[in-house]
Order: C-alpha cells, then structure tokens, then sequence
C-alpha cells in the first residue's frame, strides 16, 4: 500500500491517473451602472433648479421723450463720440472733438465736473456700427468716475447731480471725426 521511506513515514501512492489541480477562477462580479446613472442625473437636476442663475446686470436709464428740449449752455457740454472703429472723442462746448483713449476717459470727467461745479453734461453719441461692448465700456468707465466726482464735490460742499444724456450721432458729428 505504502512505501516507507527512512524516516519511518508512509507516502500514500496515488492511484489512477494523476490530474492536475485546477485552480479555482475569481468569481467576477458585475456593477449595475443603471443606478448610479439615476442617482446622478437626479443630483444634477436637483442643483441646476435650486441654484440660483446669475441674473442679467441691467443699467437703469431714463430717457425724456423726444419732443422734449432742454437750453444747455455750450460752454457746459461735454461730449462724447464713438466712432464705428471703437475710438472716443471728446469736445468741450463748440471745442474741436480729440481723440482719447479710454483709460483716460475717467480723468476727464473727473476734472472737468469739479471744475464746473456740477453744472456739466455729458452727451453720448455712438456711431450706429459700434460694437455694443464699446459703448457699455465707456459707460462704465463714467460710472467709475462718479465715486470720486461726489466726494471732491462733497468736500466743496455740493451735491451731485448727475446730468447725462445719449444722443443718436449725426452726419455731421461723424464728419468731424472722421479725418482724425
């Protein structure tokens, strides 16, 4: 039955064919993705409605009906041009319109309300082919410019009264520019 071998233990002969073990394959699970799909698509909708959306920036402006027409002294006016090209103008009363980069803009609008007292009006005139993105940029600009404008004005002792107004351009508004 057995062969002893010196130690005095006996090894078992295997009897018939001799087989190789198999080894046992891993068991391979699967993941049902079909749920976690949901569960993302509902977290996704779920954020999208309750978050809240930015919220378009709206400039207040009001504008006077046409008809109507308000005396303004020349020497009181400042106006500005934006030509289809993007660039700004400035005109001081019936000064001839120069050329001023926007960075700039701020400066001027400063000095000259305080060294007008609060008495100046800002004319806006675009030429209709301007890019949109121009003319917000120069209002804002002027808007920036406010915050200083009512404190030295402060100091002096005034109030601000801001007197602005926006005008189509005109024939010959662009040819005043157009050689420049």
């Amino acid at each position: 039955m057995g062969v002893a071998d010196f130690g005095g233990e006996v090894k078992r002969e295997r009897r018939g064919v001799t087989r190789r073990r198999k080894k046992m394959r891993r068991l391979r699970y699967r993941l049902d993705m079909t749920p976690l799909v949901d569960i993302a698509f509902l977290l996704l909708t779920f954020f999208m409605l309750t978050t809240t959306l930015i919220t378009p920036q709206v400039m207040e402006m009001t504008i006077p009906p046409e008809r109507a027409q308000v005396e303004v002294r020349q020497s009181e006016l400042l106006t500005l041009r934006i030509r289809q090209d993007g660039r700004i103008f400035y005109s001081l009363g019936q000064d001839a319109p120069q050329p001023i980069e926007l960075k700039d803009l701020r400066t001027l609008a400063v000095r000259e309300n305080v060294r007008l007292k609060n008495r100046l009006i800002t004319l806006l005139k675009a030429s209709p082919n301007v890019p949109y993105g121009r003319v917000i940029a120069v209002l804002d600009v002027l808007n920036q410019a406010e915050l200083e404008i009512t404190e030295q004005l402060a100091r002096e002792g005034l109030k601000r009264e801001r007197r602005f107004a926006i005008a189509p351009m005109t024939e010959q508004d662009e040819q005043e520019i157009a050689q420049l």
